[in-house]
């Protein structure tokens, strides 16, 4: 299995550097298939998120398809795709930040439920408790 790391995938996804985009497009292309598929990582993942939203101003219904692509993608497996998934359907329709849903999913599907934070956004969200 390859892993495939943020700035690879982001070459590929957005292609706006030809030399990089066609080397991450030939790697991913070519040698990540469903018999041995590419591996994608939360932190991976979250920084993809964060990289287009900040860099590329991609809004979040756009970084919901990449996201959905990505997770339905046989030749792409990716790391606690429970955790991913209702990851990604909060981060849908709440206010929070792609990453503050998969700390808290992850969090509580290894026992630590609630997840306690600062962050406002998460303020009133199942699997949060606000430290006021």
């Amino acid at each position: 299995m390859l892993g495939i790391d943020t700035n690879v995938l982001v070459r590929y996804l957005v292609q706006d550097d030809t030399i990089q985009a066609e080397k991450a497009s030939r790697v991913i292309e070519n040698e990540c298939t469903s018999i041995n598929p590419g591996f994608i990582n939360n932190i991976v993942l979250c920084e993809l998120v964060w990289v287009l939203s900040r860099a590329y101003g991609y809004k979040r219904r756009d970084i919901c398809s990449v996201l959905k692509s990505l997770l339905t993608c046989p030749e792409i497996m990716i790391e606690n795709s429970n955790a991913t998934w209702s990851a990604f359907y909060d981060y849908e329709k709440g206010p929070a930040d792609f990453a503050d849903y998969l700390i808290s999913h992850t969090n509580k599907l290894n026992g630590a439920d609630p997840t306690v934070t600062f962050d406002t956004a998460c303020k009133g969200m199942s699997h949060f408790k606000l430290i006021k």
